[in-house]
């Protein structure tokens, strides 16, 4: 169990453990759980019932839950508690798809031009933050790996300097939905160079090659990501 039962029963926090660190703790937890589907997509998320599994007070498990509401991981329903968001179609794939394509490489392109020195910096990072978990084991790390790929293309957005493009992309939650489909370690490979493609044309101020990268990460990453509907489409024999 994540803590002792005695936490559970007074909500109190163990000790040496802060309550955000046991927060993250129980958030690792349930990213794990939901990117390997054993939370299953559409399914209602009982705060008691996880307590109860995990061990703890029902404060950490609402903090955590709050963190991955705002990271679109699930979705509070008034008056309904919080619920799992379903697996996405084939259909909402490839409408997701085309509308990237129209506004990622715009934002990388705009990105080239007006991203600050400490914006170019901070993409940096989160591929460095990749790059660690990019050989991590499990789950866990996979799902991690799927929320910094969000925080990518998010920062590419900022520094095209348009609100409304990074809001729309933001409320998509691609990458959440996309990572959830296939745990594939080559996936994790190949994203990463071709990130740092887009980084490096961002960072050498090339508005052509920043939305030329973008396009065609775009567009690989769907192919990978296509596989998956085509397999289950022919395992239920259908044409």
């Amino acid at each position: 169990m994540i803590a002792r039962r005695q936490e559970a029963m007074t909500g109190a926090t163990p000790p040496g453990r802060s309550r955000g660190r046991l927060a993250d703790e129980v958030y690792d937890t349930l990213l794990g759980q939901l990117m390997s589907l054993r939370i299953e997509p559409g399914s209602r998320v009982t705060i008691d019932i996880l307590a109860r599994e995990l061990g703890v007070s029902q404060t950490p498990i609402r903090d955590a839950l709050n963190r991955m509401e705002a990271e679109g991981l699930v979705v509070r329903v008034p008056h309904a508690g919080y619920h799992i968001p379903p697996q996405i179609t084939r259909q909402r794939f490839e409408d997701m798809l085309e509308l990237r394509l129209l506004l990622e490489p715009a934002a990388a392109r705009r990105s080239a031009e007006r991203a600050s020195l400490k914006q170019v910096a901070d993409l940096r990072g989160v591929l460095e933050e990749m790059a660690e978990l990019e050989g991590g084991d499990g789950l866990m790390a996979y799902g991690a790996f799927g929320l910094r790929d969000a925080a990518f293309h998010d920062l590419v957005a900022l520094g095209a300097e348009n609100q409304v493009i990074r809001e729309a992309l933001a409320r998509l939650h691609t990458h959440v939905h996309l990572f959830r489909l296939l745990h594939d370690t080559q996936v994790t490979h190949l994203a990463m160079a071709e990130h740092e493609e887009v980084l490096a044309a961002i960072a050498a101020r090339d508005p052509d090659a920043a939305a030329y990268a973008m396009r065609r990460h775009i567009l690989l990453s769907g192919e990978r990501f296509r596989r998956l509907f085509d397999e289950v489409k022919g395992s239920d024999g259908m044409v």
